[in-house]
Parts: structure tokens; C-alpha cells; sequence
């Protein structure tokens, strides 16, 4: 482990693919762990505890989202150092993120483990699926230091170009996560409890492992103890970074959650197949969405690089490439996902057809999103490693807020009340964000001519 990986020489696609597919098989295994969650528990359980789990897990990605974005400022931190040629000062930027993520951290856990009834109910979760929708949240949030951990470690392997370590940890716990959910849930019967309880274990078992293999074959650059301190210059500027890609990721989340509030509302009337199916739904969108998913990541790494070497160009032509490449798939994944979506829908919801219905409905919506956001999230990877992270802020600011909530919130209004009309929201604010990318991408064109001619 002892290499940096140079992304400012050589041929641009294989070098994007390379990184990039470690990059996916880990989003992939990190979109199993709720996954396998909302599987066995839909084996095991009742409509109710599926509504737990996907209420529940949704808390928890938002709040993991935040720790994901802010530790992006550090893949872009050291990717910029890298290509500026002063890896000597990657030490340092790592040891204040250890601080500002165990501040950070913190915080969170209390918040979550206290207030954990109050989320529940500002989220609507249903009557049923109360208690388990606050017990998951508990449970996730009293183990939220070793996601943290976890989120954090992912983020300084990808600054130096290292993107298969995250996936060895990651696959050995995503195992772990499997035999967990089947042990805690299947045997011993603790339904949402257990599910969660097999989550954080897994968490934990990934930090360890990733920690070891640090100790034993080091990291290609000085870092000790004493680099772990509050070192306020790099922890701004950290967090300078990560606070908007933090911020963007989180009003995303919150308009999905949302979007759950609706539907959970609606569940009220129409029963809780209805959230049990949304809620099954969006656990397919974790897995159609990966290989955008996973260009948007390898993207601001591939491009912070270039960037700090001025190599602005070849940070053009890796957005082109990682565009053409996604939506290749994506045109696939939106076909399969349209006219197959109660196929996806009865791998997390086993005999329960009226759920495995409303999934199907609401997943069409999400397929026609699968070619749109081809473009957006390797924009957002583009425009994140430029160290343009004010501009995604605010674009999802305005896709959140502007479009999605508003346009879900005026179709549940709609009689008789469809959850395709409610998941077309997402394309509709996709398409929004798209245009601006678009034309702060043609702005930022205009800036590199006029720095070229000066």
C-alpha cells in the first residue's frame, strides 16, 4: 500500500474504469448491508417491521450522508496535495480529520440515541412500526462512531488513488452483515433489533480489519500520533470542502425523507403496504443507481488530482468519459427496471404481492432517472474535485427543494393517489440540476480560456 495512484499521466478511460470498479463492487457491498436488512426482516417479519427498517435506515443514511459528504473534503484535500506534488502535508490533513470526524460523530450519537422517538414521529412512521422504526434508529445511532470510522478510512484511500482496500474491508464485513441478519433475525427472532444490531457489528468489523492492515503494511506517506491533533488550518479547510457535498448529500436525503413522510401518510388511509412497498422500492434504487453512483466518487478523485496539476483538460475529458460510460448502463438499467420492477421488488418483499405492487409502480419512475442521472452524478463528481463544492450545494438545494418536495407533495394531492406520480418527482428535479450543471460547466470553461490567454 505503500504507492500513491498518479491520475495526471496515462490514458484517461482505463484509468477511471480501473479505479472505478472497486469503487462500485463497494457500493454495491455497502447497498446490501440495509439491503439484507429489509430482505430477512421481509422473510421473517410483518409489513410493519419492513416500514421499520425502511423508515429507520432512511434516518440513518441521511445522517450517514453527511459524514460521506464532509469526508469527500478530504479525498479532495489530498487529491489536490497529490497533484501539486506536497504529499508531505497528507499527515497532517489526516490527523485533523480524525479530530473533526470524532467531533462530529459525537454529536450525532447523542442526538440520535436521545431524540430517537421524536425522528420517528416527525418522520410519520406508522402506528405499527413505531417501536421498531425507534429502536433502529437506537440502535444505528449508538454505533455511529464506527460508521464514521469506516466513511472516514474510505475517504483517504481514495485521496491517494486506493480504491480496492475499502472494498476488502467492506466485502469480509458485508458477510459478516449476511450471517448477522440470519442469526439475529432468522434464529434467534429480535425482527428490527436485530437487524440493526448485525448492521453496526459490521461496521465495527470493517474499522478493524481496514486499522490492521494499516498497522502491518503502512500508508505511503509519514503519519503517527502526533499527527492526530487540532490543527485548525487543515481542519477548515476540510471541512471548507466537505461542507457542501455534507450539505447537498443531506437536502437530498431530507427531501427523500420527505418524500417517506408522504408516503407514510398516505399509508395511513390506503394501509401499510403502501410505505412497506415504497420503502422496498428505494432499496432497489440503491443498487440501480450504483454505477453513477460510483463514477460520481471515482470522479472527484480523478479530478481534484488534474486540477491541483492544472491539468484541466484531461479533467474535461475524464467527465466526458465517465458520462458516455454510465449512461450506456443506465439505458439498460432504466429498461430492466421499467418493465421488470415487481421482479426486483419480490427479492425484498416475499409473499406479499400488495407491497411487491406499489414497489413496481413507484420503481418506474426511478428507472426513467437511471439515464438523467448518468449526467448529474459525475457533474457532481466533476464539479466536487474541482473544489466547486459551493455550486453543488446549491444545485441540490434547489433540486430538493424547488422540484422534488414540492412536485411529490402536488401529486399526493391527486385523486386517486398514484406513488409512480409521486416518484416522478425525482426525474423531474434530476433534469432541473442537469440545466444548471450544464451552464456552471460552460461558466467554468469560460474562466480556463481567459487564465490560458493570461
Amino acid at each position: 500500500m505503500k504507492k500513491i495512484n498518479n491520475f495526471t499521466k496515462g490514458k484517461i478511460l482505463p484509468s477511471l474504469i480501473i479505479f472505478a470498479l472497486p469503487v462500485l463492487l463497494s457500493l454495491f457491498l455497502q447497498t446490501m448491508y440495509g439491503a439484507v436488512d429489509m430482505m430477512i426482516v421481509g422473510w421473517f417479519g410483518t409489513d410493519a417491521d419492513v416500514t421499520a427498517i425502511s423508515t429507520g435506515s432512511w434516518i440513518m443514511h441521511a445522517l450517514t450522508a453527511v459524514i460521506t459528504g464532509l469526508s469527500m473534503g478530504t479525498t479532495i484535500f489530498i487529491g489536490i496535495k497529490i497533484g501539486e506534488k506536497r504529499e508531505e502535508e497528507t499527515g497532517d490533513i489526516i490527523g485533523a480529520g480524525i479530530v473533526l470526524f470524532g467531533i462530529i460523530s459525537a454529536i450525532i450519537l447523542l442526538l440520535t440515541v436521545i431524540f430517537a422517538e421524536p425522528i420517528a414521529v416527525i418522520m410519520q412512521s406508522p402506528t405499527e412500526a413505531m417501536d421498531g422504526t425507534v429502536t433502529y434508529i437506537r440502535i444505528c445511532g449508538a454505533g455511529f462512531f464506527f460508521i464514521t470510522a469506516y466513511n472516514v478510512l474510505g475517504a483517504i484511500f481514495r485521496g491517494i488513488g486506493n480504491s480496492a482496500m475499502p472494498l476488502v474491508t467492506v466485502a469480509i464485513s458485508c458477510v459478516f452483515n449476511i450471517a448477522g441478519d440470519l442469526v439475529f433475525v432468522g434464529v434467534l427472532d429480535m425482527g428490527v433489533a436485530g437487524a440493526a444490531l448485525a448492521t453496526v457489528l459490521a461496521q465495527l468489523l470493517s474499522v478493524a480489519i481496514s486499522l490492521i492492515i494499516i498497522a502491518k503494511t503502512g500508508l505511503p506517506f509519514r503519519f503517527s500520533l502526533k499527527n492526530i491533533r487540532f490543527h485548525k488550518k487543515y481542519m477548515a479547510r476540510t471541512f471548507s470542502l466537505g461542507f457542501p457535498i455534507a450539505f447537498q448529500d443531506f437536502l437530498v436525503c431530507v427531501s427523500f425523507l420527505a418524500i417517506t413522510a408522504i408516503i407514510n401518510n398516505i399509508g395511513q388511509t390506503l394501509g401499510v403496504a403502501v410505505t412497506a412497498g415504497v420503502g422496498v422500492a428505494e432499496k432497489v434504487c440503491g443498487f440501480i443507481m450504483l454505477v453513477p453512483s460510483a463514477y460520481m466518487q471515482s470522479m472527484s478523485a480523478f479530478v481534484s488530482q488534474n486540477i491541483g496539476a492544472n491539468e484541466f483538460g484531461r479533467a474535461r475529458k475524464a467527465l466526458l468519459c465517465g458520462i458516455l460510460t454510465s449512461l450506456s448502463v443506465g439505458i439498460i438499467m432504466c429498461l430492466f427496471t421499467f418493465f421488470n420492477g415487481d421482479l426486483l421488488a419480490g427479492i425484498f418483499a416475499k409473499d406479499k404481492p400488495y407491497a411487491i405492487f406499489y414497489a413496481a409502480e413507484y420503481l418506474k419512475a426511478y428507472a426513467i432517472d437511471c439515464i438523467f442521472v448518468s449526467f448529474l452524478f459525475c457533474f457532481i463528481g466533476y464539479f466536487n474535485g474541482y473544489g466547486k463544492t459551493r455550486f453543488v450545494m446549491w444545485q441540490g438545494l434547489v433540486g430538493a427543494f424547488c422540484v422534488r418536495i414540492p412536485v411529490s407533495l402536488l401529486m399526493s394531492m391527486i385523486e386517486p393517489v398514484s406513488v409512480f406520480n409521486i416518484g416522478l418527482a425525482t426525474p423531474c428535479s434530476t433534469v432541473v440540476q442537469i440545466i444548471m450543471c450544464f451552464i456552471y460547466f460552460a461558466v467554468i470553461m469560460k474562466r480556463e480560456k481567459k487564465m490560458l490567454i493570461a
